[in-house]
């Protein structure tokens, strides 16, 4: 296994120093949209063998629609690639120019970051943004997908290989490890490092601290989506009803799906039944403190401390009452992941204060915490959310996937 992931690692090195112009990638694109297309019923069959293996392994039916591809997501995969086709391409270009004194011309031109490893879990869609986005950022990429999506990841990847090579372009760039070894992982960690740039880990919990504590190589990614939506003492009801509900049920396995509800103390009694009743009736399960049990007419659970950290990746929500922005702010800084949190008011100077002040990748204004998604960024697609502190942070789409350079001249210029 070493030799083979080595030999991979030098093909990615080596494709990623192939300099592909603009046209070509996006013809490379172009072809990967329609070969989606029209082998579409063999994705759809892949898929199933994949759902199966999930549901006889008593998968956990969140984690079952994480994996299902059906028409409408097959649909979806092939209009993010046909969006990153049509997006400005990011390599060699001009970021900031300057002219010294000293007759020096300093340019800061956009580059390639060369060979990226992508490790993640049950998604399939991962396969065709992650490639599609690496290609179109002229970054080779090399593929390790979940044991419970292989046969998805795997005809996803060579479709795109097959564009690649109808092309004449290096079929090395999109690269997928066709295995279900741990030990795998374990190799791009730690013995990969000459030849991979940058690992970006895309799953749960317990991968990405893997991944964090183990890897040798730098790292793009967050830990957990734990997402939170404060609902201000100057909100507006009917709005805070429609962003909560969208911000919780809209989809419940994403990491931008909100896991926390905070709400001022001086709106508790008139929007905490509108608003979680709402939740209830659609199934979702709710955790509050002892202030919110003292007006919620529902069924509700007493909230744990453990629940104002978990990541419930289902219908269940916590629920908490503060008596202020700041308080709100504080929780969300304490117990959060610095991923993506809301805010609902209608108080600009309110909104401002949290928006300054939570240390969120992501924060929003009136605006539901689904957002947090490389695609509705106008990026055409992301390789995931980054939460570390230094650069790139939030979704890391096209422009996050390049380094750059400078290129300096002058006029025979030598430094007394």
């Amino acid at each position: 296994m070493n030799k083979l992931m080595n030999l991979i690692g030098i093909k990615a090195r080596k494709a990623s120093e192939k300099k592909i112009n603009t046209k070509v990638k996006n013809k490379v694109l172009s072809n990967y949209a329609l070969l989606l297309d029209r082998e579409k019923k063999s994705i759809l069959r892949e898929n199933k063998k994949d759902v199966k293996f999930a549901e006889n392994k008593g998968l956990k039916k969140n984690l079952i629609n994480r994996l299902l591809v059906d028409e409408t997501k097959l649909r979806g995969i092939k209009d993010s690639i046909k969006k990153i086709s049509k997006l400005k391409d990011p390599v060699n270009v001009t970021l900031e120019k300057w002219k010294r004194p000293n007759g020096l011309n300093i340019k800061r031109v956009s580059i390639p970051i060369g060979v990226i490893g992508v490790i993640y879990e049950s998604r399939p869609n991962v396969t065709s943004d992650v490639a599609g986005l690496c290609f179109k950022s002229g970054n080779a990429v090399i593929l390790k997908g979940g044991s419970e999506a292989i046969n998805t990841n795997r005809i996803l990847a060579k479709l795109f290989r097959q564009a690649l090579k109808k092309n004449n372009v290096d079929e090395n760039f999109i690269q997928f490890i066709d295995s279900k070894e741990r030990k795998v992982v374990d190799i791009m960690l730690s013995k990969m490092k000459k030849n991979i740039d940058v690992i970006i880990p895309r799953g749960g919990k317990n991968l990405v601290k893997r991944v964090q504590e183990f890897s040798k190589v730098p790292i793009i990614g967050h830990l957990e989506g734990l997402c939170h939506t404060y609902i201000d003492k100057d909100a507006e009801l009917n709005m805070a009803s429609k962003i909560v509900y969208n911000a919780k049920l809209r989809n419940t396995s994403i990491c931008g799906a909100t896991e926390t509800i905070l709400m001022h103390e001086k709106i508790v009694k008139k929007f905490c039944n509108p608003i979680l009743k709402k939740l209830e009736e659609n199934d979702c399960k709710i955790y509050g403190d002892s202030i919110i049990k003292k007006h919620y007419k529902g069924r509700l659970y007493p909230a744990k401390e453990k629940d104002w950290s978990t990541e419930y990746l289902t219908a269940a929500v916590s629920v908490k009452i503060v008596k202020s922005v700041k308080e709100a702010i504080d929780h969300i800084n304490k117990y959060g992941t610095m991923h993506t949190d809301a805010i609902i008011t209608k108080n600009e100077k309110t909104a401002n204060q949290f928006l300054k002040n939570v240390k969120s990748s992501i924060a929003m204004h009136n605006t539901s915490t689904q957002f947090a998604d490389g695609g509705e960024f106008g990026f055409g697609g992301e390789v995931g959310i980054s939460t570390n502190t230094l650069p790139p942070r939030g979704p890391v789409g096209l422009a996050q996937l390049v380094s750059y350079k400078y290129e300096i001249s002058s006029r025979g210029k030598i430094r007394d």
